[in-house]
């Protein structure tokens, strides 16, 4: 499609102002179509099994001195060439396990998990190979080279998807996605992927139903409106739309999203389909056929069980061997709180906990004495999100609490809250209860989980947050709890901690 076909349509049909930039995706502006903009997948799958094969030759090489030079050095040792064979037996382990299909990589935990049976797959077929051909396999292979490997090949992973997001983030590798739907599932979705631009979809445009387009109106919430429902398979060919994503909408029903997908077929478009249910994600949803038809099932949350069991014993554990390391550290912050200003070293608060009871929160103290007396004569001044209390630069906080707030430090002696179980390390914000008094029905959903030390909150932006954003966290988190997430939770704190973003 040439530019001046590109620019010529446009006019002829004179479409609505654009949103700002979102013409730099035109084919006839940059010379590239869908096919040019997504190059860089390609790209990132090569990189990707030259990385895996890389870190299998580096575990290669490791395990062979780790455990013939310093674990077992008795051992008879194998030629170093059959330690460099790792990466001939790990690199096509990976492709039959599918690691490298775009639609696994660069999102989601899948991608993971197929890397993760793999690894058990390479461990099985050598272990089974080995005995019943009696072959002498070396035990640094199963002990130390193989685990290695799938621990490199994983934190590889973790690296590459972290560098394209920050790609993502400036602006590249982008593609280019057309909202089809009602009004205010567009506009929630629209909001929901302009905070997170590391996913990838740059929104140029919607479709609304033709009861829902007003006479004369060119954009909707900041998006050009670029036709109808009826108009999505020409808006794609004519703009060379990259993804286009449906939601539900009274006049979105099976057959129109049938016919769509057809129409679809002919471009190079991707189809996405936006659930009625939002929030809820991972191992509760489950497509099965009823009467013929793909129903989606929605199971219900584990918040009981052996599972809520195993948290709390891991909860309390970590909490009671953090406590016992951290004793040094955390005398040395309340020496230093308590030379900064005159009061006591703790703050306590009572907070609202698990089924609304409440209990008294620890802190180590990070403003003057009479702070909560202050609040009212600051209260013009909040920066919070409507409900929390918030200041960047608030008067009342001491040097030491500065330093404290920043890296979150000020919040560790509520180890002692979870080793009592009125905590978690992981959960929804401890809230006050006059911010209880304010939440709506959806926000009454924390309670069914302790509040945590750390949470989703705190890894997508704390205090930055708006209040319809703190509300969607708590409730994503109550709604797709389990072991893992709080895993990923934990391992992301570290980062957000460092940065210090949203912390004041």
């Amino acid at each position: 499609m040439s530019a001046t076909s590109v620019h010529g349509s446009r006019r002829s049909a004179s479409p609505p102002s654009p949103r700002d930039g979102w013409e730099l995706f035109a084919p006839g502006i940059r010379g590239e179509g869908t096919a040019a903009r997504r190059a860089w997948r390609r790209r990132y799958v090569w990189r990707t099994a030259v990385l895996d094969a890389v870190l299998a030759t580096l575990a290669g090489l490791v395990g062979y001195v780790l455990w013939f030079e310093v674990l077992a050095a008795d051992d008879p040792r194998p030629l170093l060439w059959e330690a460099l064979l790792v990466p001939v037996v790990w690199t096509p382990a990976m492709v039959l396990a599918r690691t490298y299909e775009e639609r696994f990589l660069w999102i989601g935990v899948e991608e993971y998990r197929r890397v993760l049976d793999a690894a058990v797959a390479v461990l099985a077929v050598v272990a089974t190979v080995s005995w019943g051909l009696q072959l002498e396999v070396a035990r640094g292979l199963v002990v130390v080279t193989l685990p290695l490997a799938t621990i490199l090949t994983l934190l590889g992973r973790v690296a590459h998807r972290h560098w394209l997001r920050r790609e993502r983030q400036q602006g590249q590798n982008l593609q280019t996605t057309l909202l089809v739907g009602s009004r205010e599932p567009i506009a929630a979705l629209d909001e929901q992927l302009q905070r997170s631009p590391h996913q990838g979809y740059r929104v140029i445009g919607c479709c609304l139903p033709a009861s829902e387009q007003s006479s004369g109106a060119d954009a909707f919430n900041g998006l050009p409106v670029l036709g109808g429902v009826s108009d999505v398979a020409d808006v794609v060919q004519r703009f060379e739309v990259d993804t286009v994503a449906v939601l539900p909408g009274p006049e979105i029903h099976g057959g129109v999203l049938r016919r769509l997908g057809w129409q679809l077929e002919d471009t190079e478009a991707e189809l996405l389909l936006a659930p009625a249910v939002t929030d809820v994600v991972g191992p509760r949803v489950h497509i099965r056929p009823v009467a013929g038809l793909p129903l989606l099932h929605v199971e219900r949350p584990e918040l009981t069980g052996v599972r809520r069991v195993t948290k709390d014993l891991v909860d309390r554990s970590v909490a009671a061997l953090g406590l016992l390391l951290l004793a040094p550290a955390l005398l040395a912050v309340a020496v230093a709180v308590r030379l900064d200003s005159p009061g006591p070293v703790l703050f306590r608060q009572e907070r609202v906990g698990r089924c609304g009871t409440t209990f008294t929160m620890l802190k180590f103290r990070s403003m003057v004495q009479d702070a909560p007396r202050l609040v009212e004569q600051l209260a013009a001044q909040n920066q919070g999100n409507g409900v929390l209390f918030k200041m960047r630069s608030d008067p009342r906080v001491t040097r030491v609490g500065r330093v404290l707030r920043r890296y979150s430090i000020d919040e560790l002696p509520q180890l002692i809250n979870v080793l009592r179980g009125d905590m978690s390390l992981v959960g929804p914000r401890p809230p006050l209860a006059k911010e209880v008094e304010q939440y709506g029905v959806d926000m009454h959903r924390r309670f069914l989980v302790k509040p945590g030390l750390t949470g989703l909150w705190q890894v997508s932006g704390r205090s930055d947050l708006s209040w319809d954003d703190s509300v969607r966290i708590d409730v994503r988190y109550v709604e797709n709890w389990s072991l893992a997430l709080d895993l990923m939770i934990l391992a992301k704190t570290a980062g957000a901690v460092l940065r210090g973003a949203g912390a004041y």
